[in-house]
């Protein structure tokens, strides 16, 4: 079950939501969400002041906040709380900047009651800015592990 708009089965809140919008959901499954980057997320200001660049860990927490949408969309893990456990074979291969929108790309690999890994991928019109298999773990909602 999905609501009207599946973003909000996240728990993030702004300033810390780094999906906008998601395209396509198969809960459980796969997500492809995207996110633009403004310019006013306070953290450009110092990354870097009059070189603004959308840091590498943040675009990795935005695929983790995209593939807990496909988690949370689906009936079994609805309530749960999806927490980093690990990142594996990161690569970033180009910047991001204001202006820019990221498409963020999760398929879930493995998955089970307790977390599982998933392949994320972020382009920037079509060019890969991020890769990354992401280990994920699943709390209670409440936030007991």
């Amino acid at each position: 079950m999905t609501p009207g708009n599946p973003v909000d089965l996240l728990p993030h809140r702004p300033p810390f939501r780094f999906v906008d919008a998601v395209d396509e959901l198969e809960p459980g499954e796969r997500v492809r969400a995207r996110y633009r980057v403004r310019g006013d997320e306070a953290f450009l200001a110092g990354h870097f002041p009059g070189n603004p660049i959308f840091p590498g860990v943040i675009q990795l927490e935005a695929l983790a906040q995209a593939g807990a949408v496909a988690l949370l969309a689906d009936a079994r893990y609805a309530g749960s709380l999806p927490l980093f456990g690990g990142v594996e074979d990161v690569r970033w291969r180009r910047q991001v900047r204001p202006g820019d929108e990221l498409m963020l790309e999760v398929t879930v690999d493995r998955l089970s009651a307790r977390g599982g890994w998933a392949q994320g991928r972020a382009t920037v019109d079509g060019k890969v800015a991020c890769s990354a298999r992401l280990f994920f773990v699943l709390a209670s909602g409440n936030g007991a592990a």
